[in-house]
């Protein structure tokens, strides 16, 4: 018997306009895994013992399931994606129809319940640490212009840190990376991240 459906994801998919048979043949799946369902990050999320396991993510182009710990899974089927260039931790399983799904139920369940292995055994993903990045020359130019802008940086969070360092980063031209600076400076002093 799967586990109660959450009213918030029932909400959730009832006003869904893509993906919303594929994403409740994957809730169907979760759930049968005993695991808690949440919404989260606007879209469904399962736990185990309140810590989050996998996520239903919509697309455009696709769905997946996004493991949290997913570079912690063995993944026999060399089916796990990493959902960007930078992600440490996440692997993502990606649909594009339903069928799909259905060719890969058990495989799925497999790897879930790995999943909650994982996370009973209290295994952690060693992330690349805040200090392990580069922080570009436009930044540092910043910091020593305005030390009070490193120390609003250095009190985010790491997540946050590294956000910036990466949007920051990825501009090609010194003067692009100078515009994203100023453009989050207040941001930073706020102690906001990049999103928010």
């Amino acid at each position: 018997m799967p586990n109660k459906m959450n009213p918030k994801v029932d909400e959730f998919l009832s006003q869904a306009t893509t993906w919303k048979e594929e994403m409740a043949k994957l809730r169907r799946i979760i759930l049968d895994c005993e695991l808690t369902e949440e919404l989260k990050w606007r879209t469904p999320c399962y736990m185990f013992q309140n810590k989050n396991i996998v996520i239903i993510q919509p697309f455009k182009e696709y769905f997946a399931v996004m493991f949290f710990k997913g570079v912690l899974l063995k993944d026999p089927n060399d089916i796990l994606i990493a959902p960007g260039e930078n992600s440490q931790t996440q692997r993502q399983i990606r649909f594009t129809n339903a069928r799909e799904i259905d060719e890969m139920e058990s495989n799925l369940k497999a790897y879930i319940q790995e999943a909650i292995l994982v996370e009973k055994a209290g295994l952690k993903v060693e992330s690349k640490k805040i200090t392990e990045f580069i922080i570009p020359e436009e930044l540092q130019s910043k910091f020593a212009e305005m030390p009070a802008l490193k120390t609003a940086f250095e009190a985010l969070t790491p997540g946050r840190q590294k956000a910036y360092l990466l949007y920051f980063s990825k501009a090609k031209q010194s003067k692009t990376r100078q515009s994203r600076i100023e453009k989050y400076t207040q941001q930073i002093f706020d102690g906001k991240g990049l999103n928010e």
